[in-house]
């Protein structure tokens, strides 16, 4: 029995099944362009490094600041708009949200110093985990229980489906019409996706009882915050590697910077893999799946930098990496299943982890680049951070089946 005041509204429920499997996926579709948008602002930031580091007249190490000022925004964004936001109906904040992001990357593309700059991303990131973490929760009131994290996942494949098109197209625009474009791209996309939430989300009202205050009671819960952690710490290794990605592949693997957005592609591909793949597993058996999937991104990540000298190693290998992108998925559920009432703001804060993981990933890697190790050796640096995760992940798993 569907909750009217948790789910979809009474029109919805009373529509024929067909009817409410085609209103379900044009939901979900609408929630995967939004995804795919802010995946391509996200992570085409990384890739047009080197050129708006040239264009703002900084160094690389100092431009993979404005990377960790956006992943910044999503860390105090997402806590702070869940628990004012606690009241609002779900389709009217996603509509904010997605609005407030268009106006962001509008003035990152327009920002003319590296401090404005700075600014512009910071603002950028602020509706991120809030966008995701509302939306996976509309996403899965939309299901049966044993589907959520596949209509999860199915949000989350507009960002990784940002990883093989958005993030390519964004480097490639920003090559050819300069990096300013990459991110005015952002702000059209944006507006799209505004129009169709209008049009096909869902009512979705928070619960009669939610307050600020209630959100906050999550905070209390010891798996919330392991869980959290296993993101913040094993997810960054994937973005320790994919910051410096383009400047490996030009510098050390010696191909043209034309071709880096096939690399990044490949990224994609593997990253969507990972999510289709992980987001089944995690219906079966969801902490399981969580392990697996750090140790196999750690392996993955262990033969980063030994690949980097040869383009027919690195390829592949960079796929790999991109699977570990699974994760998210997994733990997004996971904090469903031990957020109890507060959902929106333990659903928001597991993006919050994993751009903390974006902060420490490339500030980890830059700190060993400069102390001369040189861009392969963010692989190794990733596969510490991955196993730290898989550690924190052991201590959460030991932790449930004591108390089972």
């Amino acid at each position: 029995m569907i909750d009217t005041d948790q789910a979809v509204p009474v029109a919805a429920v009373a529509a024929p099944p067909a009817a409410r499997s085609v209103n379900a996926r044009l939901a979900l579709l609408a929630l995967a362009v939004g995804g795919f948008a802010i995946g391509t602002t996200e992570f085409a930031a990384m890739s047009l490094l080197p050129q708006f580091a040239r264009g703002l007249g900084i160094d690389e190490p100092t431009a993979g600041h404005v990377i960790s000022a956006y992943a910044l925004g999503v860390v105090v964004g997402a806590p702070t708009i869940a628990v004012l936001a606690a009241k609002i109906e779900r389709r009217v904040l996603l509509i904010g949200l997605m609005t407030f992001l268009g106006i962001a990357n509008g003035l990152s593309a327009l920002a003319p110093t590296y401090h404005l700059m700075l600014l512009a991303r910071f603002l950028s990131g602020l509706p991120h985990g809030a966008y995701f973490g509302v939306g996976a929760l509309v996403a899965a009131s939309m299901v049966p229980r044993e589907k959520r994290s596949r209509a999860v996942s199915r949000m989350m494949l507009g960002l990784t489906i940002a990883t093989i098109a958005g993030v390519p197209l964004a480097n490639g625009i920003g090559q050819w019409f300069g990096w300013r474009w990459g991110f005015g791209i952002v702000a059209i996309i944006a507006a799209a996706t505004v129009l169709m939430l209008s049009k096909f989300a869902p009512v979705l009202r928070p619960a009669k009882d939610a307050s600020p205050l209630g959100e906050l009671a999550a905070l209390r819960n010891g798996q919330v915050w392991l869980t959290l952690a296993i993101g913040a710490v094993g997810f960054g290794g994937i973005f320790c590697v994919y910051t410096y990605l383009a400047s490996t592949l030009t510098e050390v693997t010696g191909v043209s910077s034309a071709f880096t957005p096939v690399a990044f592609a490949l990224f994609g591909v593997g990253m969507t893999i990972g999510t289709l793949v992980c987001a089944k597993a995690a219906d079966v058996a969801l902490m399981p799946a969580a392990g697996i999937t750090l140790l196999f991104g750690a392996a993955a990540l262990a033969l980063y930098a030994p690949a980097t000298p040869h383009l027919w190693a690195i390829l592949p290998v960079v796929v790999l990496i991109g699977c570990g992108g699974g994760l998210s998925t997994i733990l997004q559920t996971r904090l469903m299943d031990v957020a109890e009432e507060a959902q929106t703001l333990a659903a928001a804060l597991n993006h919050s982890a994993f751009n903390t993981a974006n902060a420490i990933g490339p500030w980890l890697g830059g700190l060993a680049i400069a102390g001369g190790f040189g861009l392969p050796s963010t692989g190794w640096v990733g596969t510490a951070l991955a196993l730290g995760g898989f550690a924190i992940w052991a201590l959460s798993w030991a932790i449930d089946r004591r108390r089972a």
